[in-house]
């Protein structure tokens, strides 16, 4: 796909040009070796808040970055989703658009197998959209329990400590959109 954002290749090359190892910007960025190499690979996405930390160890500024990559097309293929570094072997998180980092908005579908959960996240900044596809949820936001099915959906404020766990017999299948992301 020649308008393809390759993310991946540009961070190698620009780790490479500063004589840095993967374990070194690892190291120097609060990450893991394997997280930068599945990143330059291109089998998992960064959020906005750790590309900028690998970008700030690289000397270079996030806009200066993406300057001339090339924005990508409004249409996503299933073939293009990308692994979420936060995914187990009970809870798959795919980024739909994996490579359109800039946006406000970042659409992820979350498959959990039975009894599973997605991560804790803390308060952070931003606001989540989610809507069951199969099987039924339970959103804790803020120690509080919320039983969805199938066609439900819920929407809050990030500030508060939230995630989401398969209270159904077989996976459940949750389209889970968020601004700020931190998947």
């Amino acid at each position: 796909m020649a308008d393809e954002i390759r993310i991946g290749e540009k961070l190698r090359r620009l780790r490479m040009e500063n004589g840095l190892t993967q374990e070194e910007l690892a190291n120097r960025a609060y990450l893991t070796k394997g997280f930068i190499s599945q990143l330059e690979r291109d089998l998992t996405s960064p959020s906005i808040a750790t590309l900028k930390s690998i970008l700030d160890v690289l000397g270079v500024e996030l806009a200066e970055f993406f300057q001339d990559i090339p924005h990508p097309g409004a249409v996503a293929r299933k073939t293009a989703r990308v692994l979420s570094s936060e995914s187990s072997d009970e809870c798959e998180i795919y980024f739909l658009l994996p490579r359109a980092m800039g946006r406000i908005m970042d659409p992820v579908y979350v498959r959990l197998h039975r009894g599973a959960r997605t991560p804790t996240h803390t308060p952070h900044e931003g606001e989540e959209f989610g809507f069951v596809i199969k099987g039924a949820l339970t959103l804790w936001l803020d120690g509080k329990q919320h039983k969805l099915k199938v066609g439900d959906c819920f929407y809050f404020k990030s500030s508060t400590q939230h995630w989401v766990e398969n209270t159904s017999r077989s996976d459940a299948i949750l389209l889970w959109v968020v601004s700020q992301s931190r998947f």
